[in-house]
């Protein structure tokens, strides 16, 4: 049975392996060349200052899948709004793994004050990733179409979000604007 903990250093090597067959083979991430281990590394670690859960699913020693956030856009006004993004391996496709990991992740976000979870889902036809998504309680809020180019054909973006915690129906204590 897989367990769902924390990232680790050590586990770079998978989730880059992971990431790539992703890009090379799917539409649920734009990228069209795998980023390296560096890349994947300085990634993780740009999630983690932000005080953000980056997880992993594994078994044993063999990582399963893995899920982070990431504010939203940059500026301050977004402080409480994070893009979910979870990649498994394609054994692990369909066996839970990914609801596990989003319920993981949803909860471990609001607890570090994520007020709004945001899926941009890569192309409208991955099924597997907006299933997942609505079963963990998101709503579609909007489709981008026809934003992205891969696999020499068009792909829209599906955009839904989730409430966390007490969403909007407060200011945030720390909130000074």
């Amino acid at each position: 049975m897989p367990i769902i903990r924390p990232s680790q250093a050590s586990d770079i090597a998978q989730i880059t392996a992971i990431y790539a067959h992703h890009v090379l083979h799917g539409t649920g991430t734009f990228e069209v060349e795998p980023p390296t281990e560096a890349d994947m590394a300085q990634r993780r670690e740009d999630v983690l200052s932000k005080q953000l859960p980056y997880l992993v699913a594994a078994e044993a020693d063999q990582v399963l899948g893995y899920a982070y956030c990431n504010w939203f856009k940059p500026r301050p006004a977004y402080r409480y709004s994070a893009e979910d993004s979870i990649y498994l391996t394609p054994r692990a496709m369909g066996s839970g793994l990914g609801k596990a990991l989003l319920a993981e992740l949803s909860s471990q976000a609001e607890r570090v004050g994520v007020r709004k979870l945001i899926a941009v889902i890569g192309d409208s036809g991955n099924l597997g990733s907006i299933g997942v998504h609505r079963s963990a309680g998101f709503v579609h809020v909007g489709t981008l179409k026809s934003c992205g180019w891969k696999f020499n054909r068009w792909l829209d973006v599906v955009l839904m979000d989730k409430p966390l915690g007490l969403g909007d129906q407060r200011a945030p204590t720390d909130s000074n604007t």
